[in-house]
């Protein structure tokens, strides 16, 4: 395809209110595209399961009627690509999912069989990336039109396209990431066999009581980490990438150095793996973190003065990524925000938002120039 092409695709994706209401065919093209993506995925999954598809999410592949549903998607997808196609004077986003279902079809598509791979024991979460992706974007993608704090920011605003990158990695390293950051926990747990008996009475606590446990504990961790990327100035270079977003929405959540990820998730995981929790406990944690972390980015109105002093809510995050002075180094709790008062780095002003996001500092665009930044930016 030529640049031509690329250029009117982001152009169209891009287009303004005004041209993005019923009748004009962009609905229509925009569904037709997610859909496509994500039966593309799923067909992927299922032709290719040793590299495109989490052994994790093998029961819902297996279920009688996951195949029925990719078909469905896949023919919604053909019929909105040709809704937009008939509709709209602009035709790259309806040619663009019409491309992509087609090509999911050539694969298979939900008849599609397993062909022999050379399992190398790496797979890229495909799948996973088509679930998080829908489940994610169908949650918070209407709220943020519902609901939204900022009216006149866009579904498509700008550097949308390098956050939905960083979605797209974080998503299909998954194996990768949670290898990496599980080996900080399986060391711990290999050099501690005598806390059993300690492990075994946390187990025996009521879930309920577990599951605040694991959550202020985690808390508790993750805030000292992210005080520390703060204010050590090599590890700021890396957290700089994620203050780098100047709008604030559930995608912006997904903008995080590959590395700072991997510390993050070793660091903040070890109270949950090494304590004894239940397994339910932990992948229930993990389930509301993945959404609680995209609601605290997410572009939604609502001041919540009084539960904002006790739980974090998305103005209370929204000062941790505010350009203005006083909101600089506060508000690093994930959940408690009675951390941050007790550790002096608490700023809740009554129904204040921050007039913008960022940092002082020139951080480059584009996912390679922002992985190099760390090591390559001047230390002050």
């Amino acid at each position: 395809m030529t640049s031509n092409y690329w250029v009117n695709l982001k152009k169209d994706l891009e287009a303004p209110i005004e041209a993005r209401g019923f009748g004009t065919g962009w609905f229509a093209g925009f569904f037709a595209v997610l859909l496509a993506i994500t039966g593309l995925c799923f067909v992927a999954g299922l032709r290719w399961p040793d590299w495109f598809a989490m052994p994790e999410l093998d029961l819902v592949r297996d279920q009688a009627g996951f195949r029925p549903a990719v078909h469905l998607i896949l023919l919604a997808a053909y019929a909105l690509s040709l809704l937009s196609l008939l509709l709209r004077p602009r035709k790259a986003l309806g040619f663009t999912a019409l491309i992509i279902t087609l090509t999911a079809t050539f694969l298979g598509g939900a008849a599609v069989q397993a062909q022999e791979t050379k399992d190398w024991g790496i797979f890229f979460g495909f799948d996973f990336f088509a679930v998080n992706m829908v489940a994610t974007g169908l949650m918070f993608a209407p709220l943020e039109r519902i609901f939204a704090h900022n009216e006149k920011q866009r579904l498509f605003r700008s550097e949308w396209r390098e956050d939905l990158f960083y979605f797209l990695i974080s998503s299909m390293m998954v194996q990768l990431i949670t290898f990496l950051a599980l080996a900080p926990s399986s060391a711990v747990m290999t050099s501690t066999g005598s806390f059993e008996q300690f492990r075994a009475s946390v187990a025996a606590l009521p879930w309920l009581v577990q599951f605040f446990l694991a959550m202020l504990l985690t808390d508790l961790t993750q805030y000292w980490f992210h005080r520390l990327f703060h204010k050590i100035p090599f590890l700021w270079g890396f957290h700089a990438v994620h203050h780098s977003a100047k709008s604030m929405d559930w995608l912006a959540g997904a903008r995080m150095h590959f590395f700072e990820i991997i510390l993050l998730r070793g660091i903040t995981s070890l109270p949950l793996l090494t304590l004894g929790f239940l397994p339910s406990v932990m992948q229930t944690y993990v389930a509301m973190v993945y959404i609680y972390a995209s609601l605290v980015h997410a572009n939604v109105r609502g001041n919540f003065n009084w539960l904002g002093k006790w739980i974090v809510v998305p103005r209370f995050h929204h000062w941790h990524h505010a350009i203005e002075e006083e909101g600089i180094d506060k508000n690093f709790a994930i959940h408690f925000p009675l951390l941050d008062r007790i550790f002096g780095t608490y700023y809740f002003p009554d129904d204040a938002w921050p007039t913008g996001y960022g940092v002082p500092e020139e951080v480059p665009k584009g996912y390679g120039k922002q992985f190099q930044y760390p090591f390559v930016r001047k230390q002050p």
